[in-house]
């Protein structure tokens, strides 16, 4: 596992965002900052965001700045140019993956099935993104999982429905090395200027994951 995986893994939460507009990307990773959760995946569903991963690199250096949503060998390149740490998809698709790796990009494909982690593994992938975590059967199905893959050293990180309130059932999960946390920021949240809010939620996770893996 790579040394940016390793640092996710402790940090247990990566707050994943969508964000519209260039001008909240400043404020907002210094809520992350101040909150004691440096690290953010920036997804690709808006126009804005190859944009706020670049302004994010370059003035904010102690924020781990990863690309979400990446579903094409193009998107990969466009990640890579951004100055991306690392990338995460919804799904597992070989092209996608071969193009990370090919890039030396940190690459976070989805699972949803035994056969999808067996093709992650066969492609080298040792952290996969669960996804969507809740609406498939949550951290019971995690553990389910693990039962037969957890010898091949792969590590989990759930995504879609983790909430503060299920945070430590994940999270106990020793398979599970950090989940995605659509919850710590959203857009009205930047639309309102509600970063102390944001920073709160921030620290409110690292608590969590302080008193569940101790």
């Amino acid at each position: 596992m790579t040394n940016v995986f390793g640092r996710i893994a402790e940090l247990g939460v990566v707050p994943v965002v969508a964000i519209d507009r260039v001008e909240h990307a400043l404020p907002l990773a210094d809520a992350l900052i101040e909150g004691g959760l440096p690290v953010i995946e920036v997804t690709f569903r808006t126009a804005a965001a190859a944009e706020v991963i670049r302004l994010l690199v370059r003035e904010r250096p102690g924020l781990i700045v990863g690309a979400g949503t990446v579903l094409t060998p193009e998107a990969v390149q466009t990640a890579l140019e951004a100055g991306a740490s690392f990338a995460v998809a919804p799904g597992l698709n070989p092209h996608v993956v071969e193009a990370a790796q090919k890039a030396g990009l940190p690459f976070v494909p989805g699972i949803a099935t035994p056969s999808d982690i067996e093709a992650g593994l066969e492609l080298g992938c040792q952290l996969l993104k669960f996804f969507p975590a809740e609406a498939l059967g949550g951290a019971p199905l995690v553990t389910a999982f693990s039962a037969p893959y957890k010898h091949t050293g792969v590590r989990f990180m759930p995504t879609g429905g983790v909430s503060l309130a299920n945070l430590p059932a994940y999270l106990k999960l020793d398979t599970v090395a950090a989940v995605g946390g659509t919850w710590i920021a959203k857009k009205e949240d930047f639309a309102e200027g509600r970063w102390a809010e944001i920073a709160q939620r921030c620290r409110a996770a690292r608590g969590a994951v302080a008193s569940t893996r101790g």
